[in-house]
């Protein structure tokens, strides 16, 4: 592991140095690469450097303990090691979190789909407040929210939407909400009283670059129509909203968030792009049985990452066992604690898997 971190300061201080030339400074696009990964290493330099530090504070503490010292001196040298000691063992697991191998989406925008599976219209109802609690969630991130696609229901329910969503850090954020939610309470619709249990699904798909997939026009078959709404709301009158199908995939896309006929067309592209390269992913994934997280499911009840349990305010993530009881909060966006504790699971997980190798 040392001889890794060492390379890293070393190729750090090397893109330090280039940066300082005035050559390199001249042409933009270098300058941007070598920034980034100057940006890319830092986190990893600094927390070495940190390290190295703590150990050398350690040793020098130990070696006070072999001079001769007052009892009150010795006991406030052994409280210090002891604490540069567990300060040490919590920076060599932060170095090795560091270590593990970067998804390279991680750091991009992403688009989040949601869908109404069985239940109904209580699914749909579901769907729809899925919608705001991801909606609130990327605000109180200072993320910006789009939403680019809807279609709704007479109840206000959500049979499908796609949401774009752009800030720093986003799909490493959502990366682990794909897969089957399931709902618990009584439906708006159940005059009964009785408890009805409805899904809905979620796929988060990076925002992916042109280069990245490919997309021949003679594939795609494009169609013009009015956009549409909840209760009659943003209908207007002119064919502004877009679909776009695929024709070697069936991938059909529909962007009408946008006036403008053109920019619906940019971002239902976008829509497609990241689908595809999810979809190529995917079928990659597959080909080496790792796909087990990219995959929503087809949303049967008995298929689920995540109930919502409305008679008991609960909601519990099942890939971790995590329960929580403050679903109001959870739904209204407060995901924070569920999200660090699938991140810290997954880098448990990875951190086991290098040991193992």
């Amino acid at each position: 592991m040392f001889d890794k971190l060492d390379a890293i300061e070393r190729r750090y201080q090397e893109i330090t140095d280039q940066l300082c030339d005035p050559a390199i400074a001249a042409d933009p696009q270098q300058l941007r690469a070598l920034s980034k990964e100057q940006a890319d290493l830092a986190e990893t330099v600094e927390t070495y450097r940190r390290y190295r530090q703590t150990q050398r504070g350690l040793e020098e503490a130990r070696a006070m303990l072999q001079e001769k010292l007052d009892e009150d001196l010795r006991e406030l040298v052994q409280a210090e090691i002891r604490d540069l000691t567990e300060r040490l063992q919590a920076l060599e697991h932060e170095l090795r979190l560091l270590l593990l191998p970067r998804d390279p989406n991680d750091d991009k925008n992403v688009f989040l789909e949601l869908r109404a599976a069985a239940g109904g219209e209580e699914a749909a109802l579901f769907a729809a407040d899925l919608l705001r609690m991801y909606t609130r969630f990327a605000e109180r991130k200072g993320w910006r929210v789009e939403l680019m696609d809807a279609h709704y229901t007479e109840l206000g329910g959500i049979k499908e939407a796609t949401l774009s969503i752009q800030g720093k850090g986003a799909f490493s954020q959502l990366k682990f909400e794909s897969g089957t939610h399931r709902v618990q309470r009584v439906p708006v619709t159940e005059s009964g009283g009785r408890i009805h249990t409805s899904t809905a699904t979620v796929a988060v798909l990076p925002e992916v670059e042109d280069v990245q997939v490919e997309i021949h026009d003679k594939d795609l078959r494009i169609d013009t129509f009015c956009a549409t709404g909840p209760g009659g709301q943003h209908v207007n009158t002119t064919q502004s909203a877009v679909r776009i199908t695929h024709l070697p995939t069936g991938i059909v896309v529909s962007c009408q968030d946008e006036k403008s006929q053109l920019k619906n067309k940019e971002k239902a592209l976008k829509v497609l792009r990241a689908r595809l390269y999810e979809k190529y992913q995917r079928e990659q994934q597959e080909a080496m049985a790792a796909a087990r997280r990219s995959q929503v499911g087809t949303g049967d009840r008995s298929e689920r990452i995540r109930t919502y349990n409305f008679p008991q305010s609960r909601v519990t993530d099942h890939r971790i066992g995590l329960t929580l009881h403050r679903l109001e909060a959870v739904l209204d966006g407060d995901l924070e604690e569920i999200i660090q504790a699938l991140i810290v699971a997954d880098q448990a997980e990875r951190l086991s898997e290098a040991a193992e190798a």
